[in-house]
């Protein structure tokens, strides 16, 4: 048997269970990344000794894409050794991260891309075993 791994990511967590030979795992990164707000705009300071200086759209956008490759860049530390991925997520973030893995030529092979919502972890880890008992059966 090989190292495979279910992944359910989105912006604010992995969370991964890798199965091998020697047993299953579970384990969670955080992101630590906030909501991704856009500002439309500010409005002028009444007083005139405010701040003078707020962050325009393009910084908070940098900035939150640079938490997002570090938190990704953690997630590709942990999966890396794996031979099957299998990535379930809900939004954009499991696309994201299946791109970033082509780019950093990571070996594994992506088994599938699932969209899958909230799930309790023994609901995670049943659906992942399911998912490679039925293609290690087909």
């Amino acid at each position: 048997m090989n190292k495979q791994i279910g992944l359910w990511i989105d912006h604010k967590q992995a969370v991964f269970l890798s199965m091998s030979e020697t047993g299953e795992k579970i384990q969670k990164i955080e992101s630590g990344i906030g909501r991704h707000t856009r500002y439309q705009g500010s409005t002028h300071p009444r007083t005139p000794y405010s701040a003078q200086y707020q962050q325009g759209d393009d910084q908070l956008d940098n900035k939150f894409n640079e938490q997002l490759n570090k938190f990704y860049g953690q997630v590709i530390a942990a999966v890396r050794d794996s031979d099957t991925i299998l990535i379930l997520g809900p939004g954009l973030a499991k696309s994201e991260f299946s791109k970033r893995l082509a780019h950093e030529k990571v070996r594994s092979q992506i088994a599938g891309i699932e969209t899958a919502g909230k799930m309790t972890e023994r609901q995670f880890a049943a659906r992942v075993r399911a998912y490679f008992e039925k293609s290690t059966r087909a």
